[in-house]
């Protein structure tokens, strides 16, 4: 007596590249103005200590320092340089 036991093809595994390309290159296209409007604030707190403009919206915490408006400013970008480079479509330059 044989007993043959059948699976069913499933599907393959495998690594797909650039699954969410489109939701990749929407969320990099949001990061460019928020890295825009951080920096921003950046200069605002540096004009408010230099008495150039009125006083800062956030007088007082971690975020009434313009060092980390700047910084977040330029992580905002890098995350948004990444991204567009990750959703970009290399095989299309190559052909």
């Amino acid at each position: 007596m044989v007993i043959r036991i059948r699976f069913g093809k499933g599907t393959k595994i495998g690594k797909k590249r650039r699954k969410n390309r489109r939701a990749v290159i929407a969320l990099a296209a949001l990061l460019t103005p928020a890295a825009v409007m951080a920096l921003a604030l950046g200069c605002w707190r540096i004009a408010a200590d230099l008495n150039w403009t009125s006083s800062f919206a956030i007088p007082s915490g971690l975020f009434s320092h313009w060092q980390v408006w700047l910084g977040a400013a330029a992580l905002l970008q890098l995350c948004a340089r990444i991204l567009n480079r990750y959703g970009r479509d290399r095989d299309a330059a190559v052909s």
